[in-house]
């Protein structure tokens, strides 16, 4: 029966490119993760990802996909939309409202990839649970 086994999970869920979709992404991540120490990182960088795809893009929809296996959580952002900008970290003036969001993704995850293509962008975030984590970096929080 193990050949049947996987231990890799996968979950997705389409929303409409409407702000209201970007809670119901968060709780639906946190439901998800609810036995993992990284659900409070996860559900934080999907509010940011969603954020952004709602904010930034002309497309209709944007996709969350979350993996997990014993030695990480991923979690990818798809949009669909035509936009000027591309995802990227910017620094923006301290006094400034908006501009910190992908900062804090790369800032709790472990790595960080985001791609470009002519449909739009995808944002993919890795954490790794205490466990899996080197001994510098095990007292902390995903």
């Amino acid at each position: 029966m193990d050949e049947y086994t996987s231990t890799v999970q996968v979950w997705e869920l389409s929303c409409p490119r409407l702000p209201a979709e970007v809670g119901r992404a968060r709780r639906w991540t946190r439901d998800i993760l609810h036995d993992s120490p990284c659900a409070d990182d996860a559900a934080l960088i999907v509010t940011e990802l969603g954020a952004n795809a709602v904010t930034h893009t002309t497309g209709p929809a944007f996709r969350v996909t979350i993996t997990r296996t014993a030695e990480a959580v991923k979690l990818t952002v798809t949009d669909t939309g035509a936009t000027t900008t591309h995802p990227r970290i910017t620094h923006p003036h301290q006094d400034a409202t908006h501009g910190r969001g992908l900062e804090i993704v790369a800032t709790l995850a472990d790595d960080l990839k985001v791609h470009h293509t002519a449909h739009g962008h995808t944002v993919t975030a890795r954490l790794s649970p205490p466990a899996a984590l080197p001994a510098a970096r095990e007292a902390q929080p995903c």
